[in-house]
């Protein structure tokens, strides 16, 4: 019988079979908060076991500096290294992690790092430090106990790969506190690894990365939408927003994931990285739209750059939409 993606094993690794076409992506609003953070893996698995421990933590490393500050969301107001900023966000880090049961020391350098912007440390803690240290800040990222590396299984793997492959999710799992799962090729020289039938998973479409956002919070790794955030949450005008939502613009299309959305008012707010400027990306953004369209709902796009450096302007550019149609919606209600 195949199991639900929420219910499936941390304590060890697994291989995940029966998932259905395409690649499995997993979004974090799925199974509504209760399952693990996922974060896909595209690391190539091979070499010796410690190598693929150290690319493991290296990939983790990368997405919780990704991540900051949703990890450590009192350290928000601070995006300047300068000053008593890095002091700032080390006693942050030190006073949560006491209170969280983390390594201190590690979750302070980390912090630095990030606010810093620099690649991981190659030296002073050790990888069973690193490994349950990055495993609980990218699994507080997104509000969830414990989260799961989602490694991709390339083809044409040796024997000795995917034996040196089984004992670094083996070794992540133990100390990181984490899941490893496998998809993609099977391993078929391990027999250590058990095989869990899944429950197709109704995944959002890809962010091109590693994690995607939770329903009903800004993305923990976007700028331009915390900075919105905070802007709209000062306006009661803006009450009842809601981000990052899968919706279904027909009944005879796949979900997609909006941005942000107001959905008595009908309207879409998509804020547009740099990727969207991608011919296929582009291409795609304008389909959506259509069919955002024809289901009824105005669609408002803005990049990155203008909601950081502009951010008075874009409220008040969704403002002034919502304004208008809820004016519109009134003289209809009168006029029934």
């Amino acid at each position: 019988m195949a199991q639900a993606w929420t219910d499936l094993p941390l304590d060890r690794p697994i291989s995940l079979r029966y998932l259905g076409s395409g690649e499995l992506e997993f979004s974090a609003e799925n199974g509504g908060g209760t399952g693990p953070a996922v974060v896909t893996c595209d690391v190539p698995p091979r070499g010796r076991p410690a190598q693929i421990v150290t690319d493991f933590l290296t990939h983790l490393d990368a997405v919780a500096r990704a991540l900051y500050p949703a990890w450590l969301p009192a350290a928000e107001p601070i995006d300047d290294p300068a000053g008593a900023g890095v002091a700032a966000v080390r006693s942050i880090a030190l006073r949560d992690a006491e209170r969280a049961g983390q390594y201190g020391p590690f979750l302070a350098d980390l912090a630095e790092r990030a606010l810093r912007r620099r690649p991981p440390a190659q030296r002073g803690f050790s990888p069973e430090v690193r490994a349950y240290g990055l495993a609980g800040a990218v699994a507080n990222s997104f509000g969830r106990d414990r989260m799961a590396l989602l490694v991709r299984v390339p083809i044409g793997l040796a024997a000795d790969e995917e034996q040196s492959l089984a004992f670094a999710a083996r070794w992540l799992t133990d100390h990181g506190r984490c899941g490893a799962w496998f998809t993609g090729a099977a391993l078929t020289s391990v027999d250590t690894v058990e095989t869990v039938h899944v429950e197709p998973v109704n995944a959002a479409a890809r962010t091109g990365g590693r994690f995607s956002a939770a329903a009903g919070k800004p993305h923990p790794a976007s700028t331009a939408e915390r900075l919105l955030e905070t802007a709209l949450a000062a306006n009661e005008w803006a009450c009842d927003r809601e981000w990052n939502q899968l919706h279904r613009p027909h009944p005879l299309t796949n979900p997609v994931r909006v941005d942000l959305m107001w959905r008595a008012d009908r309207c879409i707010v998509e804020i547009d990285g740099a990727e969207h400027r991608e011919a296929t990306k582009f291409a795609a953004d304008r389909q959506r739209d259509v069919l955002l369209q024809l289901g009824g709902y105005a669609v408002l796009r803005f990049t990155n750059d203008q909601v950081i450096q502009h951010r008075d302007l874009v409220v008040s550019q969704i403002r002034q939409f919502l304004d208008g149609r809820r004016a519109e919606n009134l003289e209809g209600v009168i006029h029934a």
